[in-house]
């Protein structure tokens, strides 16, 4: 069972990986460009991990993954571009139970993919035996630590708290740039009830809430059908407090099996889409100044 946890919006969603140091997104959603300053930072972390952890006996390579080139679509899709997000929901939805339909394409890590992960640290992490990985849980935590304090300036109380800063400081970037801007918040309103009168349930409407609420809505799903998997779990998510990372399990599920919950989220997607055809070319820019921000901020 892939237990993940819910990193919105910097990182739709991610899989925290603390060995690795990086977060992985989901559904293949269309990411930031990295900035020349978020780069920098990001191979000085990895210099400073490398550093610390031949201190503590330990082998790590100092490793920073290629940048994929964004297609025209992609860059497309980023502006909220209405064809090619029609493109990319007519087949993805939101990208949530596509991982399932098409596990390779949407890069889902539970399967194999055609071309693995190149990071040379996972091959020797794989030779480690329980009480090693153990102890080497232990140092990357505290060369991360480290590596935070050096290059960004950030006091971390551990490599999850990384994410949880990153987290909080997306937020309120969000709510100081994009939910307090008038205009956005008009055409959220609008999708809202245009929303509500096709028979969706909305809770808040806030352009950034307006963003997330069809993905979530199908992660909730997701999440559910993980859990009820999953014995060593509780059936319903408890709530998440402040500061905590909110985890959810991925069910295994072969294609045909999530078959009928993609037909539901496409529906859902392109009812989003439409309604949110004013919204999208105006929010997504502003949203991906935020996450270039903060990519810089946290070198990500």
């Amino acid at each position: 069972m892939l237990k993940r946890s819910l990193l919105a919006p910097v990182v739709a969603m991610a899989a925290l990986v603390a060995l690795g140091g990086c977060g992985g997104t989901a559904g293949n959603a269309p990411q930031p460009s990295q900035t020349a300053a978020a780069k920098d930072k990001k191979h000085q972390i990895e210099s400073v991990k490398a550093d610390c952890m031949k201190r503590k006996g330990f082998k790590y390579v100092a490793y920073v993954q290629p940048e994929q080139q964004d297609s025209e679509d992609d860059k497309a899709r980023d502006l909220g571009g209405y064809q090619a997000m029609r493109k990319y929901r007519e087949k993805y939805g939101f990208g949530v139970f596509a991982m399932h339909v098409y596990p390779k394409g949407m890069g889902n890590p539970a399967i194999k993919p055609d071309n693995p992960e190149s990071n040379p640290n996972w091959k020797m992490q794989n030779a480690l035996s329980k009480a090693q990985m153990t102890a080497y849980r232990k140092a990357t935590d505290v060369c991360m630590i480290e590596a935070a304090k050096k290059v960004l300036g950030k006091t971390l109380k551990s490599m999850d708290d990384y994410y949880v800063q990153q987290n909080r400081a997306s937020d309120q970037a969000s709510a100081r740039t994009i939910d307090s801007d008038p205009k956005l918040i008009e055409l959220a309103s609008a999708m809202a009830g245009c929303l509500k009168g096709k028979g969706y349930p909305i809770g808040k409407a806030t352009p950034t809430a307006m963003s997330r609420q069809g993905r979530e809505v199908f992660l909730a799903q997701e999440d559910k059908l993980g859990r009820q998997q999953n014995d060593d779990v509780p059936d319903v998510a408890p709530p998440v407090k402040d500061g905590e990372i909110r985890m959810t399990y991925q069910p295994t599920l072969t294609p045909e099996e999530a078959r009928p919950y993609l037909n539901k989220e496409i529906k859902a997607a392109l009812d989003d889409l439409e309604c949110g055809k004013d919204f999208y070319p105006a929010y997504m820019p502003k949203s991906e100044a935020v996450h270039q921000q903060i990519n810089e901020e946290f070198g990500m």
